[in-house]
């Protein structure tokens, strides 16, 4: 019970600084909710259909002509896979941001046997994602909805926490074990496999848009 009255606290915090009929943000909210909008590489009509919120309405809070309500700025934050007390940024401390175990971002389990969840926050501008990933026994990744390709330029870095993998980058397979840490151009064709006899994790740091050198 006491736990659960923390993890309510934050959202006391939000609404006390808020007055509840009244207008939140202005140009800096725009500012960000058009910086995480596009680190999540969603469209303004892409984040219409996930908010409710049309996509003009979108445009005019982005581009500060607007201040959205309360109500509002809460769908905003639902189509980004926030809560409101962080899109307002009401629930950071300074410079740093955590996410609990219970606010990792989960992506979309294949079916091949891979899930994974993103452990960094969508913080605005911010062009690296460390993400956790576990393959059962004979999983691939790179299916529908996993691409195995990223924007020009980008770099990954994986670390096997435990089992084998093998990576497949650009048509050479590196089979890699527990302890094992590998980069490599993630913006050619790649993928993981585990070949077993267990399931595997790894850890993975994308950085984006990196130029080679």
């Amino acid at each position: 019970m006491p736990q659960a009255t923390a993890q309510a606290q934050p959202y006391v915090i939000a609404y006390a600084r808020m007055t509840a009929a009244t207008d939140v943000g202005g140009g800096a909210l725009g500012t960000r909710v058009r910086a995480l909008r596009e680190a999540m590489d969603l469209s303004l009509r892409e984040l219409a259909e996930r908010s409710g919120v049309s996509a003009p309405m979108l445009s005019q809070v982005e581009r500060g002509e607007t201040s959205p309500t309360v109500q509002l700025a809460a769908r905003i934050a639902s189509g980004l896979e926030l809560r409101l007390s962080q899109l307002l940024r009401l629930d950071e401390d300074g410079a740093v941001t955590i996410v609990r175990l219970q606010e990792r971002r989960k992506g979309p389990s294949g079916p091949g046997g891979h899930s994974y969840e993103i452990l960094t926050p969508p913080l605005p501008g911010q062009r690296a994602e460390l993400s956790r990933h576990s393959l059962l026994v004979g999983a691939v990744t790179g299916g529908q909805g996993d691409p195995p390709m990223h924007e020009p330029g980008s770099r990954e870095t994986a670390l096997v926490e435990r089992g084998t993998v093998v990576l497949v980058c650009d048509g050479q397979p590196h089979e890699l074990r527990a302890g094992d840490c590998v980069t490599f151009d993630a913006d050619l064709p790649h993928h993981f496999e585990n070949p077993g006899p267990e399931e595997a994790v790894l850890l993975a740091v994308l950085s984006a848009g990196l130029r080679r050198s």
